[in-house]
């Protein structure tokens, strides 16, 4: 299975030009990913920078046939003329998806002049060819330490909330789906790698794929690669966890470092 983690900043290029279609080309040369998780997709905001208030969602999918697509929209807002304006996370699939769950993460206004949003978890059981797998993509706080820690200890609720042996039964909405222990979660975390949260997910019950698979090496930057205000230097904050389980099954793991389609660069995994 392959899967690419991406935060893709609405689609907008360090070119300045929005482009979903360029976002699903690029998903596509990098890896040929059967799951594809995607951060800061846009719905009608036309005052995102080089927006036009296009529905991102839907261009899209118009671009990646044969998938499934599932979004979570952390922010729903009220736009120009009864439209919604709606921000999150965008997770594709084109191998079979069993249930699908979306979370508020803990989230409060920060006050002042520090600018804050509501964040979401997207999560959805995969069928992967080695077994069902839980994949949980995510975008965490940026500004609010405190907002972010909660927000880890949240994804820590989701992961344990796996199935319990002894589930209750039911039919219609009621109905017991599977819900693995297997997982993995990925997204922009707004952390570097020696961040005590970082150490918190692992302590949780996850492994960092790329510590895993390149024992040693540093992570590579995922951010401010090419674009940088004074005085910001690029780190990594985007990260791939996977349950204990799967350590064995991850095959690889890189890092498209000269793509300038985001602000981010893309993550490719392999597990088998």
């Amino acid at each position: 299975m392959k899967l690419l983690d991406w935060n893709v900043q609405w689609c907008r290029g360090l070119d300045g030009r929005v482009d979903p279609a360029r976002i699903a080309a690029e998903a596509r040369r990098l890896a040929d990913p059967d799951v594809i998780c995607l951060q800061e997709v846009a719905i009608g905001f036309a005052a995102l920078p080089g927006s036009r208030g296009e529905n991102q969602v839907e261009a899209l999918k118009r671009e990646l046939p044969g998938y499934a697509a599932f979004f979570a929209g952390a922010v729903d807002n009220p736009g120009a003329g009864g439209a919604r304006e709606r921000f999150g996370n965008l997770l594709f699939s084109r191998l079979p998806v069993g249930r699908v769950l979306r979370h508020a993460l803990p989230w409060w206004c920060a006050g002042g002049d520090t600018p804050s949003m509501p964040r979401a978890a997207l999560e959805a059981v995969i069928e992967a060819p080695f077994g069902a797998l839980r994949v949980i993509t995510t975008h965490l706080e940026y500004y609010s330490g405190a907002q972010r820690a909660a927000q880890v200890d949240r994804l820590g609720e989701i992961y344990r909330a796996a199935d319990h042996p002894m589930h209750a039964q039911g039919e219609g909405p009621f109905q017991p789906l599977a819900r693995p222990v297997s997982a993995i979660v990925c997204g922009d975390f707004n952390l570097p790698p020696q961040d005590a949260l970082h150490r918190r997910m692992i302590d949780i019950g996850f492994v960092d794929a790329w510590q895993l698979l390149h024992p040693g090496a540093p992570h590579p930057h995922t951010f401010r690669v090419f674009e940088r205000d004074e005085g910001e230097s690029p780190y990594c904050c985007d990260y791939v966890f996977a349950t204990e389980d799967l350590a064995p099954r991850l095959r690889s793991m890189r890092i498209d470092g000269e793509n300038r389609s985001s602000d981010h660069q893309p993550l490719i995994v392999e597990l088998g």
